[in-house]
């Protein structure tokens, strides 16, 4: 059995793809398979893979037509043989030391999985610059190198990426536990990452920076086009895991703020052609939580007053001019309010009163 098998969903990276597989054929670990999943690359994709699969024989290829990222993953996954998995992104780049550190820290702690930071690379500044988003300090910090589950990181449980990248898994944990992607659906690894982190009894965190993440203008999260409408059947099977591990209660105060906050989020960035069907599914989401009268008022009793607002005005609203009219005026009444309250505190200053006469003006 290889210490790691490393699965490569590829799909029209030939920009990138050189660079993400030198970082992977030259990792200081050398007990590793590769498997690439090309997943009906319209580029040079493909040939890219076979020129690589030819000088070195821990690659292996498979050419399938399009299905999307998680079909490609999860059929690497399939035929995945190690005794951890790595699931790599096309277009990023391994440190060449994560794989040895991660699997030497994975022995010797005897976890489920390893969680370790990120960088970003930003193409467009050509910068790289750590965020917390993939960083994690406030994990980090509370966690330090002990082994942990997700019961001893409550508070923290939505502050850890949910990239699959960041992570080393035991790939007999992932199987016991048949955990997958859930496919034709963009923002998949928000559903795969929350399975892993409730079925996992021993996780550990390693506090160096291991990857280095590519943002260009045209990449998932960024687009703004049609994908963005798949958040919405993804927050519903996220509920779904929730509810699968008997903690949907513990973290719904949660669950219903990014139902709210996050859903209207990706509609505001959604390009204007899509915003009308994505309102409209949307509506459709909260009308099927509205005829749950108890889901409705729970929902409603956990949110803040923006996120409530943002549920009843979806409701209420027939289109999206409607729709983002009411979000305007109540923005601009918290805007007024706000202000108000800011000019009355600063009127009731004692540092504004005037102690001294005026002195007459000379002519």
């Amino acid at each position: 059995m290889v210490k790691v098998s490393v699965v490569i969903p590829v799909y029209n990276v030939e920009d990138f793809l050189g660079e993400c597989l030198d970082s992977i054929i030259n990792q200081t670990l050398t007990d590793i398979e590769i498997i690439c999943v090309n997943d009906g690359s319209a580029d040079k994709s493909l040939d890219i893979l076979n020129e690589y699969a030819s000088r070195d024989d821990r690659i292996t290829v498979i050419d399938q037509e399009n299905g999307g990222h998680a079909v490609a993953t999860n059929r690497g996954m399939d035929i995945a043989t190690g005794k951890y998995l790595f699931l790599m992104d096309s277009d990023d780049i391994l440190d060449l030391d994560a794989l040895k550190l991660t699997y030497e820290l994975a022995e010797k702690k005897e976890v489920d999985f390893v969680i370790f930071q990120a960088i970003n690379y930003y193409m467009d500044k050509n910068e790289y610059i750590e965020e917390e988003n993939y960083s994690m300090t406030q994990l980090a910090d509370h966690v330090g190198d002990s082994v942990f589950s997700y019961r001893d990181v409550k508070d923290y449980v939505f502050d850890i990426s949910v990239t699959p990248w960041s992570k080393l898994y035991r790939r007999d944990f992932i199987e016991k536990n048949n955990i997958r992607f859930p496919e034709g659906l963009v923002f998949d690894d928000n559903v795969f990452f929350f399975d892993v982190l409730f079925a996992a009894e021993r996780i550990t965190f390693l506090r160096k920076h291991l990857f280095k993440r590519r943002w260009y203008p045209t990449s998932s999260t960024r687009a703004g086009d049609e994908r963005f409408l798949n958040y919405i059947p993804i927050s519903n099977l996220i509920w779904d895991i929730f509810r699968k591990y008997g903690v949907f209660e513990e973290f719904k105060e949660q669950l219903y703020a990014k139902k709210t906050s996050t859903i209207h989020y990706w509609y505001q960035n959604i390009q204007d052609e899509f915003k009308e069907m994505f309102f409209s599914e949307m509506k459709s989401d909260y009308e099927k939580i509205a005829e749950d009268e108890k889901l409705a008022s729970d929902l409603k009793e956990n949110v803040n007053d923006r996120n409530r607002f943002i549920f009843q005005s979806a409701l209420d609203a027939q289109n999206t001019r409607e729709f983002d009219l009411m979000m305007e005026n109540y923005d601009l009444k918290c805007e007024n309010e706000s202000l108000k309250s800011k000019i009355e505190e600063f009127s009731s200053s004692a540092s504004w009163k005037i102690t001294k006469p005026l002195r007459a003006i000379r002519k």
